[in-house]
């Protein structure tokens, strides 16, 4: 009988990923923005970095802060709390490798806002805060919502770094992708071919649905700019 834990794990730690890199990929976007050019540019590299490095690079980094010997790892052992080899472990590294594709989508989106339509809204006395929520937002929502889905993707698929802080425990931190190499690993091409079956119709259905997402919206915009016209 097939055990349906990895795919279970897998949907709760991209699930999980994606709404801490949703919030914080959003939120650290609008602060690089405001930041002056040379500071923004060492922090646009810094954020983006873990997009280009290999995955097991990163989990070393995340070894190295959480582990027993780790600046956080000590903080963390001190109060009983212990990361590594947990199921926390594969949502700190899906979160880290998914962070970068929400950040930078969130950033292009802030970026297509027309600056004059923000000028205009100072110029009227509108905040800051309500600036972005009610202005900024709405506008940037297509590739605010793109980057959700891509992050999720991205989480679901995780496999290097996940390897290296959270391990292989069956029911408890191996994921689809470790199923899968360890499935291989054992010659059990069979049950490689399920779990493989299994995350390209995942990961398929997740870009139908960005793109549906995109197509559904530019419908909904154009209506809306004709019934605006009409009044």
């Amino acid at each position: 009988m097939l055990d349906w834990s990895p795919l279970i794990i897998s949907m709760k730690t991209a699930m999980v990923s994606t709404f801490i890199t949703f919030f914080i990929g959003i939120f650290t976007a609008r602060k690089v923005m405001k930041m002056k050019a040379k500071l923004a540019l060492f922090f646009d590299g810094l954020f983006t970095i873990p997009l280009v490095l290999p995955p097991t690079v990163v989990g070393f980094f995340l070894l190295l802060l959480f582990g027993k010997r780790g600046v956080i790892g000590k903080f963390l052992i001190h109060i009983n709390i212990q990361v590594i080899f947990t199921w926390g472990a594969t949502v700190i590294a899906a979160t880290v490798i998914a962070f970068p594709l929400m950040y930078r989508s969130a950033k292009a989106a802030f970026e297509q806002v027309d600056i004059n339509l923000i000028n205009a809204a100072k110029t009227l006395g509108m905040a800051d805060f309500k600036i972005f929520w009610k202005l900024i937002m709405p506008l940037s929502l297509p590739g605010i919502i793109s980057g959700g889905i891509l992050s999720f993707a991205r989480a679901l698929g995780e496999f290097g770094a996940t390897l290296m802080i959270a391990g292989n425990i069956p029911k408890v931190t191996q994921t689809m992708p470790l199923s899968i190499y360890m499935a291989i690993q054992g010659g059990e091409m069979d049950m490689a071919g399920i779990w493989v079956t299994v995350i390209v119709c995942i990961s398929f259905f997740v870009v139908i649905l960005m793109n549906n997402y995109k197509f559904i919206h530019k419908i909904i915009s154009k209506r809306r700019d004709k019934n605006e016209l009409i009044c």
